[in-house]
């Protein structure tokens, strides 16, 4: 886990309602390209670890018989169900559970998927338990935004949204040291994945890059959901003072967009995948 930081239950507290308005999509075409590179068929089982609202989950579905999301947030659990429903995807169940917890009775999996949600476990140990409940060659998948290069910006006139501005609100209600639940991460979070998962017993390592690049527009309740989704500015934080904060972020966005629409280019999809050995003994 990060350096000095101890999970609870509080870390996403109040964000589901605001997750699927407030972050930016994969892109497009994502879960084919990962069914294309691992030749998926529409059998065996997928394990999506940290789910949240089901965002991956219901992309991959259609490519496995059984898709299973497991997150300790109940809330999130119950958007992952209202969106399941909508979307009429009737292979997907949701477990309430830790990553920590696994294997919890859950069985054998073909592929495992972490979307930015690894660097927030006790890696060694989860990567040891998802090793095995693979089945031989089953992969590991860490899924995230593409960080480096960043994402173009909107082309002019279109107003980028002010980022840097609402971190500097941020923090000025929060303090100046980035907060996750009911701790601070003093170091941010955890990168070196391959590391961890070559501890693990993990295999021949591929990376994918889905492109992006569409220009999306952003209204101010969209990075109003955007603060609100996220675990550093999550609506628990904020205690008796929200109302005052998402007053002045209102207020903030509005002064900097009189009209209220901004506008950001997606970024890629970076798609990492490691894989347990065949025929390797359990």
């Amino acid at each position: 886990m990060p350096d000095g930081w101890e999970w609870d239950s509080t870390l996403f507290q109040g964000s589901a309602a605001y997750y699927e308005r407030g972050r930016l999509p994969y892109a497009r075409g994502f879960a084919e390209r990962l069914a294309a590179e691992l030749g998926l068929d529409g059998r065996g089982r997928l394990l999506d670890v940290g789910c949240g609202p089901g965002i991956v989950t219901l992309d991959l579905a259609r490519f496995f018989a059984e898709a299973v999301g497991i997150d300790p947030d109940e809330d999130m659990l119950a958007e992952a169900e209202r969106r399941a429903r909508r979307r009429g995807v009737t292979n997907a169940r949701w477990v309430t559970a830790r990553a920590e917890d696994l294997p919890a009775g859950l069985g054998e999996f073909r592929v495992v998927v972490f979307a930015q949600s690894f660097h927030w476990t006790d890696r060694d140990r989860v990567a040891g338990s998802v090793r095995e409940m693979l089945v031989p060659g089953g992969v590991f998948a860490h899924i995230s935004d593409l960080k480096e290069p960043p994402a173009e910006p909107a082309p002019p006139p279109l107003l980028a949204p002010p980022y840097a501005r609402i971190g500097d609100l941020v923090r000025r209600y929060l303090g100046p040291v980035r907060r996750a639940g009911q701790g601070l991460l003093v170091n941010g979070t955890p990168g070196g994945e391959g590391l961890v998962l070559a501890r693990a017993g993990f295999e021949g390592f591929e990376r994918l890059v889905v492109p992006a690049g569409e220009v999306v527009e952003r209204t101010v309740d969209d990075l109003v959901a955007w603060a609100f989704s996220r675990s550093d500015s999550a609506p628990h934080l904020f205690g008796d003072r929200l109302a005052d904060f998402e007053r002045d972020l209102r207020a903030m966005l509005r002064q900097s967009s009189p009209d209220g629409r901004f506008a950001e280019r997606l970024p890629a999809t970076e798609i990492m995948l490691w894989r347990r050995p065949p025929g390797r003994a359990r």
